[in-house]
């Protein structure tokens, strides 16, 4: 073996064997590669999009059970053999794998007597963010969620309290978005899940740093008048706008006036109460009548003294009787009021501008490079009607301080427009161009005619020939129904069956034969054709003497 190898090698040139080694580097690096491809396809992916929190216990797992697997470069995709990916996807499901992120209440399923009420506050806070985790993954086009609360702050001041504050980081699938209702959702679904939390204080992030929801802080009022405000403010002046192109397009023209509308919007709302008196109107109210009637004391009379307590004293002085008598009558009269309470609504319009810019019209005198452009601009009564109808579309309002302006300037589009060219005369018309000039211009053009011609052709030979087949198998099929007419009338006319013309000689059908041919052409047409197949199955040679005869006369009288 050896002696044969050195023997070959010494055969073939330096250049040779280099080719050989390259040959068989290639074809080795080949089996190589088509073997490592046919174990690597092998392999399916046991998970996809795991978290390192997961992927981790789930390798360990696998080493364990001493399964072969592929990790991927980011470690979210973990790749076993084809045949036990079922399998292992139940065992890991058994150990409670995967875990879809953070840990949520189950936390809590072993009960921990020694930990300390600050370590159960922040299990708590941990179970919680990560079941909010859990329900924003749920949704299809997230891919992975991160959520950060902050609990409120409790103070016996009123200025040291913290309201509950979250913030929500999402992933979202590759080729995936968000509909617009998605990040009120979550939002919600956040301040929901916590005591004390607003959906306003929930921030709503994605993982390229975009800003989705912005949370609101407490007593800041300028902030309800930012988007929310020029969003309505932007969709009302679109309608007015749309509502004027309608209106003014039919009139107009398209793409002959510019319209523009600003909205001045109120949307604060609240509430308003009036109250309105009316001096002129008055009611009485209340009435209230009193009267008083009172007698004087008696009072005793004389000098003080012993005089006065000795018996069968001295006459006094009597006194006069006497009364005061008081009458008080209260009259309440009150003037009439109104009283209207009012709730603002929201969005009300406070103000409209308007204004409305027209093209002028434009014509030519004169032709050529001297013509004249004249510009000439909308009549009064013109913008006086176009005027009406856009203070109508809009709904203008003078009481509310509206204001419309109608202008008219020529665009630019207008006043760069070139002059008509003037038309050629129609006898003075160039003439069409050639076949060969067209063929000249493009060459392709030239293939396409010959296939066209060649398949014209084609199609006509090819429908002549199977015109000429067909009429040389009608003539045959005639020469012989002829042949076997005349030899079946020569036969009943008399001539016997087998009889030869002789070489040189025309035959001629003699008028006994003329008589029975004709005879024959009656209705028995039928009998006729039944005897002359018994007379050809019986001899031939009558065929092939009328034949015969029929091609002498022919060549004798041509």
């Amino acid at each position: 073996m050896e002696k044969q190898l050195k023997r070959f090698l010494s055969m073939v040139s330096v250049r040779q064997r280099w080719t050989l080694a390259v040959a068989a580097i290639l074809i080795v690096g080949g089996i190589y590669a088509f073997t490592r491809w046919q174990h690597e396809s092998g392999f399916s992916p046991l998970y996809t999009s795991l978290a390192q929190d997961d992927a981790g216990p789930i390798v360990q797992k696998l080493k364990e059970e001493g399964v072969e697997y592929r990790l991927s470069a980011d470690g979210s995709v973990i790749s076993v053999p084809r045949e036990r990916a079922p399998e292992l996807r139940l065992q890991m499901a058994a150990a409670g794998y995967p875990k879809s992120g953070r840990i949520g209440f189950e936390i809590f399923d072993k009960a921990n007597f020694g930990v300390t009420d600050f370590a159960e506050h922040v299990n708590y806070r941990r179970a919680l963010e990560g079941e909010l985790e859990r329900s924003v993954i749920a949704l299809s086009q997230v891919e992975q969620a991160r959520v950060h609360i902050s609990f409120p702050q409790e103070s016996v001041f009123t200025e040291s309290r913290q309201p509950a504050k979250a913030s929500v980081l999402i992933k979202l699938r590759s080729g995936a978005q968000l509909p617009d209702s998605a990040i009120p959702a979550i939002t919600h679904l956040v301040s929901s899940a916590v005591e004390g939390l607003a959906p306003d204080a929930v921030s709503v992030l994605d993982m390229r740093g975009n800003l989705l929801s912005r949370g609101k802080r407490v007593g800041d009022k300028n902030q309800d008048l930012s988007e929310g405000v020029l969003e309505y403010r932007h969709k009302v002046e679109q309608d007015l706008t749309a509502k004027l192109n309608s209106t003014l397009e039919p009139v107009v023209g398209t793409g002959r006036f510019r319209a523009a509308v600003s909205a001045d919007c109120d949307i604060t709302s609240g509430e308003q109460s009036e109250e309105n008196l009316d001096p002129s109107r008055s009611v009485m109210v209340t009435s209230q009548k009193t009267e008083d009637v009172s007698s004087p004391a008696r009072v005793a009379a004389g000098v003080p003294g012993t005089a006065s307590n000795l018996p069968d004293p001295a006459p006094r002085p009597t006194a006069t009787a006497g009364g005061v008598s008081r009458r008080t009558e209260s009259v309440n009269y009150q003037t009439s009021r109104t009283v209207k309470h009012t709730v603002l609504p929201q969005g009300a319009l406070k103000r409209l501008s308007v204004s409305i810019l027209i093209d002028h019209d434009v014509h030519f005198e004169g032709s050529g490079p001297k013509a004249k452009r004249i510009l000439a601009p909308p009549s009064p009564e013109r913008l006086k009607v176009i005027h009406d109808l856009a203070s109508a579309a809009v709904g203008m309002d003078a009481t509310r301080g509206d204001q419309l302006i109608v202008e008219s300037l020529p665009f630019e589009s207008t006043m760069n427009l070139e002059p008509p060219e003037t038309a050629a005369p129609l006898t003075r018309a160039p003439p069409a161009p050639s076949i060969i000039e067209l063929v000249k211009k493009n060459p392709k053009l030239l293939v396409g005619v010959l296939t066209g011609l060649l398949a014209i052709l084609g199609v006509a030979g090819f429908a002549f020939m199977r015109w000429r087949k067909k009429r040389a198998k009608a003539s045959v099929h005639t020469q012989q129904q002829g042949g076997l007419l005349t030899s079946g009338a020569t036969e009943l006319a008399g001539q016997p069956a087998g009889l030869e013309p002789p070489v040189g000689d025309t035959w001629h059908p003699s008028s006994t034969t003329s008589t029975a041919v004709a005879a024959l052409r009656a209705p028995q047409t039928d009998v006729l054709a039944s005897q002359l197949r018994d007379v050809l199955a019986k001899d031939a040679e009558i065929c092939v003497g009328v034949l015969r005869g029929w091609l002498q006369q022919e060549q004798g009288n041509p």
